[in-house]
């Protein structure tokens, strides 16, 4: 019985895995048709995919439950094993099958040899962090100068710029390497051609038909592209393209003793890292990716993420939901309100002294960014019931404020996406010195089956923005003033058809019904063995039917804790983040031994020293309202 909603923690950066009905899904899971939360639920497992579920459990011995899941996130019954034990080996593609692969390694290779100083732009993100600090660790061992510059968010905005490049070449650079970004910024790399200095893009981002005129563009969502590597993130591809170049070399026989070749595995706690907190699908080498750099990082051999770690209170081995909701944000927070270059000095340092005082620097940043973004947050959404009650039929939401940090804008928008359930877009004015707005930046999150990338690549043709660009799921843009309500217009119209389905029926997919006693460490541990979870194999979820709870209370000022029953009188310690001041808190709190079914998923929890399993509650029904 089917999966759910990706896990939503309250550190989250990330985006919620809002899946949407299937064609032949079974009827609603306990009958409920309308939870506290508006959603179905609905059974992961198809109709057409019980038969496959029970094949894969006689042919590979494995449970009927774990076969069950298997088969809901469609793996098939001749890859499960590979999908159980997934292998870089196994999974990794011939390098060469990107397209410019083999005129990016060759200069590089080139660069390397000819001991060139190369400079590494990258995007302020994790993705870009990780990126970047895989580039400066492998030239430094190669015994390369390298230099990194991040944009700062404020200042520079996203991607490459003219006076940046211009400052890399004056001090030394060579040759340039732009990392998760310059796919779509042709004039700017224009200022380091221009100059006779080659770049190399290496990228993810959806390209335009027209790429920029550089030496080398590796990205496997360039329309040209025919490698099947679409999936990666920009981690993903740096991982790829060293490992090319690494083949370059030896080829040279330039590691002939006096500098032996990396060993690139070890790398792959970046690449992991990168991988979740980007939320691209885990599926084939991601897989691989994520599940090798998540052993990588037990050993804590990287020395910014030891300290990372070490700062952020995580004494566990690692998993998913670190990198993606302890880790990633902290990192995150040096490019959305401090330093935009810390994150990637940070994974890049082998100082343990300076690594340490960076990593305590991007905890309080994280904390700070929180603070900025409840703030925002409320007001956003204060903005967002008024355009509803004004008109409730909007496909989209835009809001916008004059006094909002555009750091957070993107978790602004994804935190009214989980609340409104449609895509949305939040925007911060910048002002100029007379205190008028002169252009906004904004941030959009989007819903399952609206790519939100693409509308905003139109909007772009259509001479409605600035700038923008981004995933199906999420994208960014710079507009003016004085074309906001045009750009409103333009995307309500565009989003509105794939989006309304969506919004009439949001769903809840689960993977069947438990009791508490049910939801032990066998089970989880069974679970585990199809990990690691995250977009495009979302973490299993679970009904628990007729509970009722017990000793709710509100913690953290915004989560409701509480130990939910069964009639057999086992029980389960639970959690609802962000719910108390929403309707599945107050069913929560006020239900008073009420049977309620409730939905989630289930965690170790080891915090203090404790070993035991909790239930992170995502909804609830009352069986009397819900049918």
């Amino acid at each position: 019985m089917a999966a759910a909603l990706k896990k939503q923690p309250v550190e989250s950066d990330a985006e919620p895995d809002r899946p949407a009905m299937g064609g032949d899904a079974a009827p609603y899971l306990l009958q409920v048709s309308r939870s506290v939360r508006d959603q179905t639920w609905q059974d992961r497992l198809k109709a057409s995919s019980v038969g496959i579920a029970t094949t894969i459990a006689q042919q590979h011995g494995v449970p009927e439950l774990l076969g069950r899941v298997l088969a809901a996130r469609d793996v098939g019954v001749d890859e499960v094993e590979l999908f159980l034990n997934p292998t870089i080996k196994s999974l990794m593609p011939n390098p060469s099958s990107l397209q410019d692969m083999d005129k990016a390694t060759k200069r590089i290779a080139d660069a390397i040899e000819a001991g060139t100083k190369i400079a590494v732009f990258g995007d302020y993100d994790v993705d870009g962090a990780c990126s970047a600090a895989l580039w400066a660790k492998f030239l430094r061992h190669d015994g390369c100068a390298v230099a990194l510059h991040i944009p700062d968010r404020i200042l520079e905005g996203y991607g490459p710029n003219p006076d940046a490049l211009n400052k890399l070449i004056d001090d030394g650079a060579g040759l340039i390497i732009t990392v998760d970004c310059g796919t779509t910024s042709g004039t700017a790399l224009a200022a380091a051609t221009a100059r006779d200095v080659d770049v190399v893009v290496i990228d993810h981002h959806q390209a335009d038909e027209t790429l920029p005129e550089v030496h080398a563009i590796v990205n496997p969502n360039r329309q040209d592209d025919l490698s099947g590597q679409g999936h990666l993130c920009a981690a993903g591809v740096v991982f790829l393209v060293l490992a090319s170049v690494v083949r370059e070399l030896k080829r040279r026989d330039t590691y002939n003793g006096t500098i032996s070749a990396p060993d690139l595995l070890q790398l792959l706690d970046l690449v992991a890292l990168a991988t979740v907190a980007d939320v691209v699908p885990l599926k084939g080498l991601n897989r691989a990716f994520v599940t090798k750099g998540l052993m990588v990082m037990k050993s804590r051999n990287n020395v910014g993420l030891r300290a990372l770690a070490d700062a952020a209170g995580l004494s566990d081995a690692p998993s998913p939901y670190h990198l993606g909701y302890i880790l990633g944000p902290r990192i995150n927070a040096g490019g959305r309100i401090g330093n935009a270059g810390l994150g990637a000095q940070l994974l890049s340092d082998d100082n343990e002294t300076e690594a340490a005082k960076i990593a305590a620097q991007l905890d309080k940043l994280n904390r700070d960014r929180k603070d900025i973004e409840t703030d925002v947050l409320e007001a956003a959404v204060a903005k967002a019931e008024l355009a509803l009650a004004t008109d409730p039929d909007l496909a989209m939401l835009v809001v916008d404020g004059r006094d909002w940090h555009k750091g957070v804008v993107g978790l602004v928008a994804s935190r009214l996406v989980e609340r409104f359930h449609r895509p949305t877009c939040v925007i911060a004015w910048e002002q100029s010195g007379d205190g008028a707005t002169i252009q906004g930046t904004g941030s959009l999150r989007s819903t399952a089956g609206v790519d939100i990338g693409g509308a905003i690549r139109q909007a772009v043709d259509e001479d409605l923005l600035v700038k923008g660009g981004g995933h199906a799921m999420a994208a960014g843009l710079t507009v003016t003033r004085g074309k906001l309500d045009a750009l409103k217009v333009f995307l309500n119209r565009e989003v509105a058809a794939a989006e309304a389905g969506e919004r009439q029926a949001p769903s809840l997919s689960l993977d069947g019904a438990l009791t508490p006693s049910a939801a032990n460490h066998t089970l989880v541990g069974l679970l585990e063995q199809a990990g690691p979870y995250g977009q495009g194999n979302p973490q299993p979820s679970f009904a628990f039917p007729s509970v009722s709870v017990r000793f709710a209370k509100v913690v953290g000022g915004a989560h409701v804790r509480c130990a939910l029953q069964a009639g057999d009188g086992s029980r389960i310690d639970a959690i609802a983040f962000r719910a108390a001041d929403q309707p599945l808190g107050e069913l929560l709190l006020t239900s008073a031994g009420m049977p309620i079914h409730v939905a989630g998923q289930l965690r170790r929890d080891t915090w203090g020293g404790r070993d035991k399993i909790e239930l992170q509650i995502l909804d609830a029904a009352d069986p009397r309202a819900s049918k």
